[in-house]
This record gives structure tokens, C-alpha cells and sequence, in this order.
């Protein structure tokens, strides 16, 4: 049958189900497509949609996308022209400065912070072409031919930072980096002011030369080390390499000298040669690498750059320092630039902003310290000392004392100065013990000990004298300092443990693990700032103490933050002072922290042996009657460093005696007798915290009424006499051979001249063993008073030494 042919029967109307129905014929074509072709049968036209309606939304969304770009465009340009009328002011020498100023604790003004008024400014001519070279090299080597903006630059940053994950790469040319330093002092970090400082930057290329923005750029920015400005770096960093080059040291640098001066600017702190030469180094290689690659310098000229020595803290010419205690602002300085966000932003803000900056420095406090270091030692020839205190309930430091004059010698020894601790580090050695189980009361064997190391080295411990106390608790070789038994404690609880334990409870430098270290025999030093704050956190409890504005804050867990040095930062006077916040919003208020390293019973026993040092062991002359005194003596070989650092509930004071510029014995300075940890340290600590007691008494509760001061008792014998001195610790009369660091003493006391005999006889403290120093700050001897010695060459032995 055909499709023809092809019918159905379907039931009528009228028809029954008997059968009957109708026929009906199928369609004979089937319904056509759009196209008119074959396809789908449809029994039912297809409903046609209106295209008119399509076409004209179309047409008025291109029309808006067009006009949107045109708006967007005529909105920057007119951003661009409105913002330009503010380029005048953007010159540096018509910048108004307002200089920070700086408070104590009491709210007395002490200085200002160092800024645009030590700027030199200097013209294109008077500045080298390597150190323009250098500049540009490492931060914009696009400068000559770019716009202002780099868009090559943002784009490849954009991508490696996504890559990474984190923010590592920047994008911000010279000229927008110039607008951000001249308008950081006044403005938030919003998304609007980076769009106003790149429409800055990009109409300040087109009215200014690009010599004159370089010129302008490296006359504003910081160097650190209270640099500012490209003269000033030149003067600071390397005016010992170009004798006599002022007024104009920028135009005689040297490439390697460039590109270290260029390599700091972007991170002052992390790339300061003084507190980090490797990492300010490599940074210099790679300025150098920079410049050759771009043809500034030749292939010979980079080799023989990289091989140049980085400048040490010797060298370094600071600049003047407008402060009454240049040695602790010097410190303080680095420290609001980087909580206010660091790098040439951070300064601007810090140096120029207006600022009032409420530092811990307690004023009188630190005139006592200084007072009593120079009754203790008058003649500037001999020995120089160091103190630092710390308030255990905060963790602030209310004085510091690094040195005598900082226009002569501005090298802080309190902060800079790693000298070697002598026993003063063996408190850290008894904690990790106590806290491994073993009791104060422990038994250990004191006689002399060879120990073969690795590749043959012998390492002899002595006691001084080769005195030995037989069989010994651990209590009474911590009272008297026995090298032998310290020894054998570190070797039993593991000196890396004593290490980690150091650095978990305030030491910031690398502490070596090899046995030496457990006798103060450090292959780098420590800073009494340091020992100071570690010390603390005996005094309160097994707690480390710091603060939310403590130096130092990073997401790894060593080193720890260091003692706080800021309370606060404001800006205004008076009501209208408000709390600065930093471009991450936070307030620039400091914000006590605690972290716990110790349980409060191992530092309860700790403190408990220590105060029996100060009771009848090395450190009698630190006695003060009615207050409890815990501390520990130090003395290295040679007697080239001496310490004590001890607390009392309130404070806990660091102070290192010895020659600052060399290693030096001091064999004869304490009246023809050796100095060691218990004559001028432990006499200048007493004096200080007298001195203290009377700014600051104690609380009922720590023995005292808060008004009256403890009566200070004899400490040692007069020459010649067996009757005791009359009043405090005071400083020894004039040594009878015209030597030493004590040439008088005060006109209201006579001077102890020596400890007071112990009950016992067990052997006296031994010094450190001799490690070279590895430059003069170093101390360049081995560890605590009462060591053995380092390992010497295979076959030697250990030195012995003094307490």
C-alpha cells in the first residue's frame, strides 16, 4: 500500500462500538520545515519569535558598553587634571616638615626623631651616575622609558604573586614610589589613594624630567641608620672608605657602594648591614647583577664588586642623634618606622608625620644608671660598662646604657655588643635540667674531664686552680660556679635543649650546641638587652614577657619579640590627640603579651639557687637587705668580659663590664685585682638599684612599706682592715698602681674592695674558654665565669681559668 492508499477508521459522533465507523484519510504531505527541506513531521505551524525586538537590545547595550568607556576615560583624565595642581607641592624643599617627637614613660619630652631636617639635598650633578644607575637597576629598570605607571610591571607582579600565593613581588615605579613617600604622612592606605598616587605619578612624568624625579627621589628617601637622603647614606655607610669626601661623599661612590646604598631602600630593617650583612649582601650581588646586566658595568667590575667586605657597625658614621639618651632612641628609631609599616612609607610617617611617640625610657631611672656606672668607673681609659633594666610586670625597658658619648662612639653596647656570657649562661643550663627531672639536690662528681670529640679534638674541662669539690650537689656547683658538673649536665640533658630553651626565653642571637656552650663558650655573643629579658623570665615565673609592639613580631617562633621599647604613638596634643593606626589598622598602643616557657616550679627553684649565689656565693656584693636578690656572675678567660645579671620582683638588670673596641684582659683594674662578674658588675648593679628603690620603693608586699628604702649593708673589706665599709656598695678608691676603670669613689662612701669569704671552700669560679673574636664587638673570649675550655686543637686542652 502507498502513502496514498495509506487511511484509518475512527468512531463518529453518532456512532456506536458495534464497529461501525467512519474512514479518514491520512495527510498526503507532510508539514514542511523552515527551511523547506526534509525534516520533522509537525502537525502544527511553528509560532515565528520577533527579531526587531533582539536587534534593538543589542544595539543599545554597545551603545552604553561605548559610552561607559568614554565616561571612564573622560572621568581619569579628569582625575589626572584635577590631581595635577597638586604636583607643586610635591617638591622636598617645599615639603613642611613636622618632626616627630619623642616622650618617656612620664611624659617628658627626651628628642625628636631624626628626619627631614638632616636631609641634604643635593643636585643631579653632585649625585654619581653609579649610584643613579644602581637605583634604577633594582627598582625600576623601566624608569627612562615608562609613563609613570608600569603596566608590564603590574601585570608580571600580579601574576607571580598569584603563583605564590602571597604578596612577593611589587610593581611601583620611581615616580609613584616618590608620591608615596611624599604623601604618606597624611594619608590612609585606601584603594582611592592608590589610584590618586598612580594619577600622580603619571602626570608628574609628564611636567618633570626624569632626572629631576630621580634627583628629587633620592633626596627624600630613608637609608636606615637614620639616613635620609642619598648624602647622608654616603656619609653614614662609607665616609671611612672616602677620606674626606664632605660635603659631597654621593659623588665619589664607588659601584659595590651604590648598589648597597640602592639594595637597602626597599626594607631598611631587613637589609641594614649592621644588623643583618648576609641578607644586606646578597642584596648588594644582586644590584650589581642588575647593573651589569643592563650594561652599566662591566663583567670585571661586578666580579670584583661582589668580593667587596660589607661596612661593619665600625665603620658606620651615624648620624647625630637629637635626644638626652641617644643610645636607647637609636634603638627605639628602627622600631617606629617598622610598626608603622616599614620601609619609605614607615619613615615618612615616623619622621615626618607629626607624631608623639610615648617610649619606656623612666628618666630617672636612667640617670641612676648612668650615674652609678660612671662612679664605678671614672677613668674613660679603662673599662666601659652596659646596663639594661627591665620591668617584669610588662616587659618594658626603663633603662639603657650603651655607652658614654654617642657623637664619639655611637656603637650601642647594650643592643649591638655580643660578648661572650661567661657563667652567666649556666641558669639556662639549670632549667632545662630541672625541667628534665633532675633534682637540685643531685649528686655529681666535680674532678677533671677530657671529652674526644668529633675528629679527634680534645675538650679538657678545669676548674680554676684545678680545684675540685669531690662529690657535689647541683645546687651548690650553681653557687659556685663548677665547670665540671656543668659539663656533665649538659652533655646528660642535650645542648641542643639548652639551646632552644635560651632562645625560647628571650636570647635573639644563635646560640651554639657544641659542650663549650654550656660553660658561655658561644661562637657569637650575646647582648646584655638580651640576657636581660631572658633573665625575666625567671624573675616572673617561667613567663616571657613582650608586648604588642615589642621589635621583632614575626609568624616564625624564633627568635622571640624583644623587651618593648614603645607604649604608644599619637598624633595631636592634649584632647585632640587620637592613637595612630598602621596601613593594617592597627593601634599603635602597646598590649602586654605573656607566652609559657617554663613551669612556674622549675623557675621557683631556679630563682631559689640563684638567690643563694647572691647570699654567699660569687655574687655577694649585690646584696641588698630586706629585698630578695637572684642572679648570676659571669667572667670569661682572660678576664675579658665580666657580667652580672640578676632581679629582684620588680626589675631584672643586665650589666656587662669589659673593653667595648677590643678584647682586652682586665687582670689588674679592680684595685690591681682581676675583674670579674662579682666585683665591678655586681657593685654597679647594686648601685643602680639603690638608686632605683628610692625613685621606686617597694610595695608592702615585697618587704618594704612603699615609702622607706632598705638600709644597705657591707659588702666586702676594706684594704688593709678586717672591719667592713661603713655603707652600700660603692665603688673601690683609686687602684694603688694608677690602673683600671676605678680611679675614686663617690665622696659619700668608701668602697668595698673585695667579696666577701664564703662559708665553704668549694672551688671558685673559672672563666670561659677563649673563643676567637670574630670583629671587636664579638668580646672574642669563651663563655660564662667558672668554664672550662673550647676544643682546641686535636690533642690540646682546655683552658682553665677564673670565676
Amino acid at each position: 500500500m502507498s502513502d496514498r492508499e495509506r487511511t484509518t477508521t475512527t468512531p463518529g459522533e453518532a456512532d456506536d462500538l458495534n464497529g461501525n465507523g467512519s474512514v479518514v484519510e491520512f495527510p498526503r504531505e507532510r508539514a514542511r520545515t523552515r527551511s523547506g527541506k526534509g525534516g520533522r513531521l509537525r502537525f502544527w505551524p511553528r509560532r515565528r519569535r520577533k527579531k526587531r525586538f533582539r536587534v534593538r537590545k543589542l544595539r543599545v547595550l554597545i551603545v552604553l558598553f561605548f559610552l561607559g568607556i568614554l565616561a571612564a576615560i573622560s572621568t581619569a583624565f579628569g582625575l589626572f587634571m584635577a590631581l595635577a595642581a597638586d604636583l607643586p607641592r610635591l617638591e622636598p624643599l617645599d615639603a613642611p616638615a613636622q618632626p616627630s617627637v619623642l616622650l618617656d614613660k612620664r611624659g617628658e619630652q627626651i628628642g625628636t626623631l631624626t628626619g627631614n631636617d638632616r636631609r641634604i639635598y643635593l643636585s643631579e650633578e653632585q649625585i654619581a651616575p653609579v649610584m643613579k644607575q644602581a637605583m634604577v637597576a633594582i627598582e625600576d629598570r623601566r624608569f627612562w622609558t615608562n609613563s609613570g605607571v608600569d603596566v608590564r610591571g603590574i601585570l608580571r607582579a600580579a601574576f607571580q604573586n598569584t603563583a605564590e600565593g602571597r604578596a612577593v613581588q611589587g610593581a611601583s615605579t620611581i615616580p609613584q614610589q616618590y608620591v608615596k613617600i611624599q604623601l604618606a604622612a597624611e594619608n590612609e592606605r585606601t584603594v582611592f589613594q592608590k589610584l590618586r598616587e598612580a594619577a600622580l605619578a603619571y602626570q608628574l612624568t609628564r611636567r618633570w624630567s626624569k632626572d629631576r624625579i630621580l634627583r628629587n627621589y633620592l633626596n627624600t628617601i630613608y637609608f636606615g641608620n637614620g639616613a635620609y637622603g642619598v648624602e647622608s647614606a654616603a656619609r653614614t655607610y662609607f665616609a671611612y672608605n672616602h677620606d674626606k669626601c664632605e660635603p659631597n661623599c654621593a659623588a665619589v661612590l664607588l659601584p659595590h657602594e651604590a648598589a648597597l646604598i640602592a639594595g637597602v631602600v626597599a626594607s631598611p630593617s631587613a637589609y641594614d648591614p649592621v644588623a643583618h650583612p648576609v641578607a644586606a649582601q646578597k642584596r648588594r650581588d644582586l644590584v650589581l647583577l642588575r647593573m651589569y646586566e643592563l650594561g652599566n658595568i662591566p663583567r670585571d667590575v661586578y666580579e670584583e664588586g661582589k668580593r667587596q667586605p660589607i661596612p661593619t657597625r665600625y665603620d658606620l658614621t651615624f648620624p647625630k642623634e637629637d635626644t638626652e639618651f641617644p643610645y636607647f632612641t637609636s634603638w627605639v628609631k628602627q622600631q617606629v618606622v617598622d610598626q608603622l609599616g616599614g620601609g619609605q612609607q614607615g619613615a615618612a610617617k615616623a619622621f615626618d608625620g607629626g607624631l608623639r611617640v610615648t617610649t619606656t625610657i623612666d628618666s630617672k631611672l636612667q640617670r641612676a644608671a648612668e650615674k652609678s656606672i660612671k662612679d664605678w668607673l671614672p677613668n674613660p681609659d679603662g673599662p666601659r660598662a652596659s646596663l639594661v633594666a627591665i620591668s617584669n610586670k610588662d616587659g618594658m625597658v626603663r633603662a639603657m646604657v650603651g655607652g658614654d658619648d654617642y657623637a664619639e662612639k655611637p656603637f650601642n653596647l647594650a643592643t649591638q655588643g655580643q660578648r661572650q656570657p661567661g657563667s652567666s649562661f649556666k641558669p639556662f643550663v639549670l632549667a632545662e635540667a630541672l625541667n628534665r627531672g633532675i633534682s637540685p639536690g643531685s649528686t655529681w662528681e666535680s674532678k677533671k674531664l677530657t671529652y674526644i670529640l668529633k675528629g679527634g679534638e680534645r675538650f679538657t674541662v678545669n676548674n680554676y686552680d684545678d680545684a675540685y669539690a669531690g662529690v657535689t650537689t647541683l645546687a651548690n656547683a650553681t653557687t659556685f660556679s663548677d665547670n665540671a658538673v656543668f659539663v656533665q649536665v649538659a652533655k646528660k640533658v642535650g645542648m641542643k635543649k639548652v639551646a632552644r630553651l635560651a632562645r625560647e626565653m628571650g636570647v635573639r642571637t644563635s646560640v651554639s650546641t657544641n659542650l663549650a656552650s654550656a660553660l658561655g663558650g658561644l661562637r657569637r655573643g650575646v647582648t646584655p638587652l638580651d640576657m636581660a629579658h631572658a633573665y625575666e623570665t625567671f624573675a616572673t615565673g617561667g613567663l616571657l614577657v613582650t608586648g604588642s609592639l615589642s621589635p621583632g613580631q614575626s609568624k616564625r617562633s624564633l627568635p622571640v619579640p624583644g623587651p618593648v621599647g614603645i607604649e604608644k604613638i599619637e598624633q595631636g596634643k592634649g584632647k585632640k590627640a587620637k592613637v595612630v593606626k598602621n596601613e593594617n589598622g592597627k593601634r599603635m598602643v602597646n598590649k602586654r603579651e605573656r607566652t609559657r616557657v617554663l613551669k612556674p616550679h622549675i623557675a621557683s627553684q631556679v630563682q631559689q639557687i640563684l638567690t643563694n649565689v647572691v647570699k654567699e656565693g660569687s655574687a655577694t656584693r649585690a646584696q641588698i637587705p630586706g629585698v630578695m636578690v637572684a642572679g648570676k656572675t659571669g667572667t670569661t678567660e682572660s678576664y675579658g668580659d665580666a657580667w652580672f645579671v640578676g632581679w629582684t620582683k620588680e626589675y631584672t638588670v643586665a650589666v656587662w663590664v669589659g673593653y667595648p673596641d677590643k678584647f682586652k684582659p682586665m687582670e689588674t683594674e679592680f684595685q690591681g685585682e682581676p675583674v670579674a662578674g662579682g666585683t665591678f658588675p655586681a657593685g654597679i648593679w647594686k648601685s643602680f638599684m639603690m638608686s632605683l628603690l628610692k625613685i621606686d620603693p617597694l610595695p608592702k608586699a615585697d618587704g618594704g612599706n612603699g615609702r622607706e628604702k632598705p638600709t644597705p649593708t657591707p659588702s666586702g673589706v676594706a684594704p688593709g682592715t678586717a672591719t667592713p665599709a661603713p655603707t652600700s656598695a660603692a665603688p673601690p678608691p683609686s687602684s694603688t698602681d694608677g690602673t683600671g676603670g676605678g680611679t675614686q669613689a663617690p665622696p659619700e662612701n668608701e668602697a668595698p674592695p673585695a667579696q666577701t669569704p664564703v662559708p665553704t671552700a668549694p672551688p671558685a669560679q673559672t672563666p670561659a674558654p677563649t673563643v676567637a673574636p670574630t670583629d671587636p664587638g664579638t668580646g672574642g673570649t669563651g663563655g660564662a665565669g667558672g668554664t672550662g675550655g673550647t676544643a682546641p686543637a686535636a690533642g690540646g686542652t682546655g683552658a682553665t681559668g677564673t670565676g
